[in-house]
């Protein structure tokens, strides 16, 4: 058998100059409203497979909270340490949930279970048909956005749009250019194995990081007065940044609380109704830390920083 699963993928994602470059995602199928569609939008037929630690994965999980579809799409959490073997099933940690669907072991079930021939990474989040017994998608810019659109008649707040359409070429522009320099920018800082490929990265990070704090410095949201799939992408990266970028990704020019309108961001996102129950800081910060032990071998957890996201921002004023 020639096939390669594996588990974690930093250590096949490095290119010859030493920098970090990200491996596609393989599942590629969407829900539709339409019910003649391959895989038709429905109550209680669809699973996610997340973890609280990865921004990936965690984009799903607030879509699904804002979009108020906790009832109609069931959730399970994996274990934060990902070994080389891959994410797992175990409870050993609180929030961790175990894999309450099919009972597997580990998340490489779930993918050898759809596909017996996979090849490749083992990630989340896993988007999964539960009728068919197959994954549907594991690409969360995707996934994302058929939770947005194709659920409405399941949804608990369908007035909620994360992607409208006066807003699209905007939104879109927004994620590419922060997805290269700060969504993923952060690991190219830490997974850089050279250091021309670290500052390179370095220094593209903190630049847009310049750009967006400018930017929200005049209005509330990236694309104005309202929240967006942008918003939502641009704050899974910026919650992570203090307690574990800048010491462990070594990105350490600014924290975000330096920046007063990131700041400020993060902390109005974080505020906003279900998004606080989607942060779980201790599966964040112990996956990390203990995860990757080629970047801090012993597996020490910092005791810090102190973060207080609930503290007041005003940003609502903005908005007008």
């Amino acid at each position: 058998m020639n096939k390669e699963v594996y588990g974690n993928t930093w250590e096949k994602e490095v290119s010859d100059n030493g920098a970090f470059v990200r491996h596609p995602t393989s599942f590629h199928s969407k829900c539709s409203a339409d019910r003649r569609a391959e895989f038709p939008a429905a109550s209680n037929r669809y699973h996610l497979y997340v973890s609280y630690a990865c921004p990936w994965a965690h984009r799903t999980l607030i879509v699904r909270k804002l979009k108020g579809l906790d009832k109609a799409i069931t959730v399970d959490v994996v274990d934060p340490i990902l070994p080389r073997s891959g994410w797992s099933f175990n409870k050993g940690i609180q929030g961790a949930t175990g894999d309450r669907v099919n009972d597997f072991k580990d998340l490489r079930d779930v993918y050898l279970t759809s596909n017996p021939d996979y090849e490749g990474a083992i990630t989340v989040p896993v988007f999964w048909d539960k009728n068919g017994n197959r994954i549907v998608n594991n690409e969360s810019s995707e996934i994302i956005r058929f939770l947005n659109s194709e659920f409405q008649e399941f949804a608990e707040h369908p007035d909620v749009d994360l992607y409208p359409d006066e807003l699209r070429e905007q939104i879109d522009e927004l994620n590419e250019w922060i997805y290269a320099s700060i969504n993923n920018g952060v690991y190219r800082c830490g997974f850089a194995k050279s250091q021309a490929a670290y500052s390179a990265a370095f220094n593209q990070l903190f630049a847009a990081l310049d750009r967006v704090d400018d930017l929200l410095a005049g209005q509330r949201f990236l694309t104005g007065a309202r929240l967006t799939e942008a918003d939502v992408r641009l704050f899974t990266t910026l919650v992570r940044f203090d307690p574990v970028y800048v010491t462990h990704f070594k990105t350490n020019k600014y924290r975000v609380v330096d920046y007063p309108a990131l700041w400020g961001f993060v902390r109005d996102v974080f505020q906003m109704p279900g998004v606080a129950e989607t942060v779980n800081m201790e599966h964040i910060k112990r996956h990390y830390f203990e995860s990757h032990r080629h970047i801090n071998p012993f597996g020490i957890v910092p005791d810090g920083p102190e973060l207080d996201f609930c503290e007041p921002q005003n940003r609502a004023r903005l908005a007008s």
